[in-house]
């Protein structure tokens, strides 16, 4: 029994690390695209030491690259916040490519409204609500109004990290968010706010000299239809990714990834974006 409870813990410390000190697209604490209930790491009395993570997606000859630089911390072991500052450079796909212009404001904050196993219960995850605030987007409807829109997302998530495998640990999450955003704001705006799900799950595998990766895939929702192009319609993402953590001390993870964004979109409207690599890295102070 005291084998079996040390390995269990060893098990939650090495996955508490991967996901406390990872930064997600948008710099929340998530997997790939999608936030998870966990928040950065604090004090109970006040605030954490920060995270700083890159983020680059390979979107092809239309979208074009996106790079992204993120900084967040944590307060008081329950409240996230932090920004980051979404870059593009442009495609070289003439009819479409220019519907993407050069960068946005993200702005993030979350709080944890239910610790996971709260009063000893195994079975209780984490609970989290949340928002994403993007300021200065000029894509896609944006860009055929040629101006600047704001738009954002409030979600809810729950997360569970199932520890009593004693060889994988499984992450599950999974939430509902609101928002007017297409792509997380690189596909611009929405006409309308909507309701849209979110889920994921990993699997922890423990390397060689106290490395551990994280094999995980994510699904995210889009709304049906972006602003300015009324007949296109943008499926569900899906990425498939692993993260490496070299040693749960160090504090720095890195991911790899594909994402599946978007083919053919409307009649004639080609976005060559089904399989895209990505890539990150984060490291926490």
């Amino acid at each position: 029994m005291r084998i079996n409870f040390a390995l269990a813990v060893l098990g939650l410390a090495t996955v508490s690390s991967a996901c406390a000190q990872n930064s997600g697209w948008e710099g929340e604490t998530g997997v790939f695209i999608t936030p998870m209930a966990y928040t950065a790491p604090s004090t109970a009395t006040g605030f954490g030491l920060p995270i700083v993570a890159y983020h680059y997606l390979y979107g092809g000859k239309v979208l074009g690259d996106f790079h992204e630089i993120s900084i967040a911390g944590g307060a008081f072991q329950r409240w996230e916040f932090g920004y980051t500052r979404a870059f593009h450079e442009q495609g070289s796909v003439a009819s479409l490519s220019p519907l993407w212009h050069n960068g946005y404001n993200i702005f993030h904050s979350k709080f944890n409204v239910l610790e996971e196993n709260a009063g000893k219960n195994s079975w209780i995850p984490a609970i989290s609500v949340g928002f994403i605030l993007r300021t200065q987007v000029h894509d896609v409807g944006a860009a055929i109004l040629d101006k600047n829109v704001t738009d954002g997302d409030v979600y809810l998530v729950a997360t569970k990290t199932i520890t009593q495998s004693k060889k994988v640990p499984i992450i599950l999450s999974g939430g509902v968010r609101g928002t007017n955003a297409e792509l997380w704001g690189m596909g611009g705006n929405t006409p309308n706010f909507q309701e849209r799900a979110f889920g994921a799950i990993g699997f922890v595998f423990k390397g060689p000299a106290h490395t551990s990766f994280i094999l995980a895939s994510e699904f995210s929702q889009q709304p049906r239809h972006p602003s300015g192009l009324p007949t296109a319609i943008i499926p569900t993402t899906i990425t498939y990714a692993i993260r490496f953590v070299p040693t749960p001390e160090h504090k720095i993870n890195f991911d790899f990834g594909v994402a599946q964004i978007a083919g053919q979109i409307a009649p004639g409207v080609n976005l060559q974006a089904r399989a895209q690599v990505a890539a990150q890295v984060s490291y926490g102070f």
